[in-house]
């Protein structure tokens, strides 16, 4: 594998990541796609079953993930043996991007880390479970924080944690109206739509020698054995 020069590093540079979209790329479409067929739904009813209202509720940590799927089961007519299919189903199309994460375990030591994420309660266990607990610095999550974005506490809580100011910070994000908070606060910002594009917006602002990283990429962003 290439050999990464950091020499040449700010040292006071920090990278804010988003979760779902981005380190677990976006999964949603082809489930609802399939459970949508099966339970006579549209995609917007079946999304909505399992997300509306959930801003201020069970991403917050103001409800626990067992009793948002109390509510989940209840707009869907589902049984425990179906409600429990679906969450095995949801669970198991969470696949890590492994080239991004092994960009962010590099990083470690060369520049400060944070993962940011609108996240449910029990996404600290999962990450735990995957392995994926030291791939950042600091992991802030709106179950944990009481507040999801855009709203800017949640990002001025990971900056602090990291001790980083604003325009120290990349901001990364699928979410556009999350990106522009991330700018309204003064940090650089960069809307995700594909892994290398990201790898590539990471280094350019990190290091004066730009594309060192992506070398270590194949043509579909995956990370060179």
């Amino acid at each position: 594998m290439h050999e990464t020069s950091y020499g040449a590093r700010p040292a006071r540079k920090a990278v804010l990541i988003d979760l779902g979209g981005v380190l677990i790329p976006d999964y949603l479409p082809a489930a609802a796609a399939a459970w949508t067929t099966r339970l006579g739904l549209t995609q917007q009813a079946f999304l909505g079953a399992l997300f509306g209202g959930s801003d201020d509720q069970v991403l917050t940590g103001r409800v626990s993930e067992p009793t948002w799927w109390d509510i989940v089961a209840g707009r869907l007519g589902a049984g425990p043996g179906l409600l429990a299919e679906l969450r095995q189903d949801l669970a198991s199309r969470e696949v890590w991007d492994e080239a991004l994460v092994a960009l962010l375990r590099r990083l470690r030591g060369h520049a400060r880390t944070a993962i940011v994420s609108n996240a449910w309660p029990g996404t600290r266990a999962r990450m735990a479970e995957a392995g994926k607990l030291d791939i950042a610095d600091e992991i802030v999550l709106s179950c944990e924080a009481g507040y999801a974005k855009p709203d800017p506490r949640i990002y001025q809580t990971a900056l602090r944690q990291l001790a980083a100011t604003p325009g120290d910070a990349l901001f990364i994000d699928d979410t556009p109206g999350h990106v522009t908070t991330a700018h309204s606060l003064g940090m650089t910002g960069h809307l995700h739509t594909s892994t290398a594009g990201t790898i590539t917006r990471i280094e350019d602002f990190l290091y004066t020698q730009p594309h060192a990283i992506t070398k270590d990429l194949d043509p579909q962003g995956r990370v060179r054995p």
